[in-house]
Parts: structure tokens; C-alpha cells; sequence
């Protein structure tokens, strides 16, 4: 089946240059037009303020939006606001590799101190020194999303895959990215999983994710479009199955990160695992929670998140480890250090730079995010130790219908309340009180037996 490419407004308005105040816009004709914003969602916490026109006022944009008449006068509602010096600039590019693993991650953590656009590092290329004509080059682009400074349970972040191509002058507004959210809670501020475009998800007025974080990515120029198609395809069929409900987006096992990866270890890149944050405390931590909310459900999520692999559970792990095992791939020499899939090898060949980018958080009301966490320590660490005093935004449930369901797809099975090697810890405890019992018991009796009877003459 096709896939479904949600674009969110119908228009676009390139070359336009925002007027102060963000009420009008000079067109690339020359001719001025009046811009109004998308109402803001009902649920949305926060939207574009003054210093959201500040920052636009002045810059040339591209807007995705609708073209309304009011009193017999255009007027162009506006749904997302791309700046157009967000383009690329490959020969301005400058190369610093990383030297050590941990650059990877500290590159996220550093501080955006108040950029105004956006920031690029050229980490790897195949042909330094050569002239960099990567218009029109097809691209496989990894997209960590940080932390909202208003949600706590937003600080493990979000993760997206991108393809697309760059474009004549460095554009990449148009880029397709595969967006997996839940499907059965309703967004407060309207985001829709799908595949969407670029300007759509880090932009939309409401939805758009450089209204309330700041993002990175890793991309990827590709001399062959391939490996890109191939991964589409392959998130495409997952999408298909992904409507149907034919499985549910879990926030430990089937997140944005989770789902991501698998595509790509279904196509044959085996992005080296970090094991799970840690199987034994988990144990502890079941029944903890379980006691504490009264709730076995509840007792079962810290359990699955301290389970999970967390390439799959973290975004911020799953970045790291996919860009750090690419540039192994891309750059590794003739002695091999692991053999190489079929699309391992056409990343190999295929892969003509790798570089870095930083977006910065769009001004608005909202709140200022920051990195993602990059283990479940350091949530732990930066969430208030009592969880009641947590800032949660909560969403409203949106159940699936169940005639909507395929009769001949096999039902998703729930986990159960009790994991397996907390009911085999639980069975093991009563036949060992129950041996211990029956041991006293049966030594109790022996004593009887033994014990001498009393004089009863004296």
C-alpha cells in the first residue's frame, strides 16, 4: 500500500521575507501579504509569543500553510515557519572528527548558548580536499530530539529517522521523517504519527518539536539513493502495520527508538547493543512500586524499563550507537572487525560524508528544554525524588476501535502483570517456606517421639 505522508497544510510560501511582528510578509514578487498563525490548540500548554516574531522578523522563510480571503483580502494562515538560512552549507562545513566516543555525546550536551541558527561538524568524508557538490544527494538522516523543560516525562526525548535529499541551494524542509508516537492517547499538542515533512515536524506552530526542545542530528550523504529506499520501504510496511494496530507503541519496548532500530536491524545493520540499564535491580524496584502505587501494572513498567535494551529503550543511546557504529563502518580498514550484512556493506560504499547539526529551541512561552538523558540514572537524577512532584502533562486515552480491527491479523498479547522471573522468584520463595514448614514440622514431631515419658510414681 502507499504510504501515508501526513503534510498538514496544503501551500507553501518560499522566498518570503517576515515582516517585524510576524503579522506580514514580503513576498518574493515584491508584493506585501498579510500572515496570520494557526489557533493554538486547545491542550497546547504553551505557542509563539513575541519573541517567537522577534526571532522570525527580518529572516527569509518558507511557510507551510493556507491562502484564506477575508473582507475580499488574502490572507496566508500559517502552519509552520521555516527559516531559509537553515540551508547547508557543505564548502563552509569544517572538519572535526570525533576523538573519542564520548564526543558523540557531549556534542548533545553542550549548551546551545542562544544560537540563533542552526550548527554543523563534519565528522567524516570519503574524499577530504575534493569540492563538496552534494546538491540533489540522497540522505539518511538520524534526529534526537532533547528534553522539554516543562514535562518530566519528556527528558528521555524522541528519535526519528529522516530521508530525503539535499537541496540546489542546501534545503532540507522537505525531508520525509518517520514519526512514531502513541496512537492511543491524543497529543495535546496535536502530533500525528506518521511520516511527515521536515518543516512539519520540527516546525508546526503546535506540534512542532523546536517549539519546546532543542534537536540534533546525524546525516548521512549518500552517493546511492538504496540504503535510503530501503529503509523507507522498510518503515513504510511497519507504518502499514502500525494503523492496523496489529502492535502497540509501548514506552519501553515499542517506542520511537525501539521501533526505529528494529527497522534497521530487519534490513541487516546490526547496531551494537548496550544490554539492558539494569536486570537486577529490577527485581527490587517491581516490588517497590508495586507496593508503593498498590499497582502491579505499575510494578511491571519500571520492570520492562530496566529490562530493555537500551538502543532501544533511550533515544539518546540509540543516536549515539548508531552514529558511532556508522563511522566504524564507513571508516574501518581492511582488517575486519566484525563481517558485514548486505546493507552494512552498501553503507560502507555508499556513505559519502557524515556530518552533525544543531537546531536550536524556537523562542515562544515555553519553557527552555535541554539534552535527553542517556541512562535511567540520570532521569533518576533529574526528576524530583517524589514523584507527586513531577511536572507531567497528562493526555487523554483514545482506544482503537475494535471494529476497526483485521480479524485475520493475530492479537497483540499483553504483558503480563507479573514477569516471569518475578513469579518464578515468587514460586521458589513459597516451596521453600513451604519445605522449611514442613521440615520443622516433621522435626517437631520426631522430638515428640524421643522425648522420655514422666515418672509417675516417685
Amino acid at each position: 500500500h502507499p504510504s501515508l505522508v501526513w503534510i498538514g497544510a496544503p501551500s507553501i510560501l518560499e522566498n518570503a521575507v517576515m515582516q517585524p511582528g510576524a503579522h506580514r510578509v514580503r513576498t518574493a514578487g515584491g508584493s506585501e501579504l498579510d500572515v496570520r498563525l494557526v489557533p493554538k490548540i486547545a491542550t497546547n500548554l504553551s505557542y509563539a509569543n513575541d519573541a517567537t516574531a522577534a526571532y522570525f522578523a527580518g529572516r527569509t522563510v518558507r511557510m507551510r500553510g493556507a491562502i484564506e480571503s477575508t473582507a475580499g483580502k488574502d490572507v496566508f494562515v500559517a502552519r509552520t515557519i521555516w527559516p531559509s538560512d537553515y540551508a547547508f552549507e557543505p564548502s563552509k562545513m569544517k572538519t572535526r572528527p570525533l576523538k573519542k566516543n564520548a564526543d558523540l555525546s557531549d556534542f548533545i550536551r553542550e549548551p546551545m548558548k542562544g544560537a540563533s541558527g542552526i550548527e554543523t561538524r563534519l565528522l567524516w568524508e570519503r574524499h577530504p580536499g575534493q569540492a563538496r557538490d552534494w546538491k540533489q544527494k540522497p540522505v539518511l538522516g538520524f534526529v534526537l530530539n532533547g528534553a522539554q523543560g516543562d514535562d518530566d516525562e519528556s527528558l528521555g526525548g524522541h528519535f526519528a529517522i529522516a530521508t530525503g535529499r539535499i537541496g540546489k541551494e542546501g534545503e532540507w524542509a522537505d525531508w520525509a521523517v518517520n514519526n512514531f508516537y502513541n496512537l492511543d492517547s491524543f497529543s495535546e499538542k496535536g502530533i500525528v504519527a506518521a511520516t511527515l515533512p521536515m518543516d512539519n515536524y520540527l516546525m508546526d506552530l503546535n506540534s512542532g518539536q523546536q517549539y519546546y526542545r532543542p534537536s540534533y542530528m546525524l546525516v548521512a550523504v549518500l552517493n546511492d539513493e538504496r540504503t535510503a529506499a530501503a529503509y523507507q520501504g522498510g518503515v513504510q510496511r511497519v507504518f502499514n502495520r502500525f494503523y492496523r494496530h496489529d502492535f502497540q507503541y509501548r514506552h519501553a519496548s515499542a517506542n520511537c527508538a525501539g521501533i526505529s532500530v528494529d527497522v534497521f536491524k530487519s534490513l541487516g545493520w546490526d547496531i551494537p547493543e548496550r544490554g539492558p540499564s539494569a536486570p537486577l535491580k529490577s527485581l527490587a524496584a517491581y516490588a517497590y512500586i508495586a507496593a508503593k502505587d498498590r499497582s502491579l501494572e505499575s510494578g511491571r513498567k519500571i520492570y520492562d524499563y530496566l529490562n530493555e535494551e537500551q538502543t532501544r529503550l533511550l533515544p539518546a543511546v540509540a543516536f549515539e550507537a548508531a552514529g558511532m557504529d556508522l563511522l566504524q563502518i564507513v571508516g574501518r580498514n581492511d582488517i575486519e572487525q566484525r563481517p558485514l550484512s548486505p546493507y552494512e556493506q552498501q553503507l560502507r560504499s555508499d556513505v559519502e560524508a557524515i556530518f552533525l547539526v544543531r537546531i536550536p529551541q524556537i523562542p515562544s512561552s515555553r519553557a527552555t528544554g535541554s539534552a535527553p538523558v542517556f541512562s535511567f540514572d540520570e532521569f533518576q537524577s533529574r526528576v524530583p525524588a517524589d514523584q507527586a512532584d513531577w511536572k507531567i502533562v497528562p493526555v487523554e486515552a483514545r482506544p482503537f476501535p475494535d471494529t476497526m480491527r483485521d480479524a485475520s491479523s493475530p492479537a497483540e498479547e499483553n504483558p503480563a502483570p507479573v514477569p516471569g522471573p518475578i513469579a518464578g522468584i515468587g514460586v521458589f520463595t513459597v516451596l521453600a517456606a513451604l519445605i522449611v514448614w514442613r521440615r520443622r514440622k516433621q522435626s517437631k514431631a520426631v522430638n515428640k517421639q524421643t522425648t522420655p515419658a514422666k515418672e509417675l510414681v516417685h
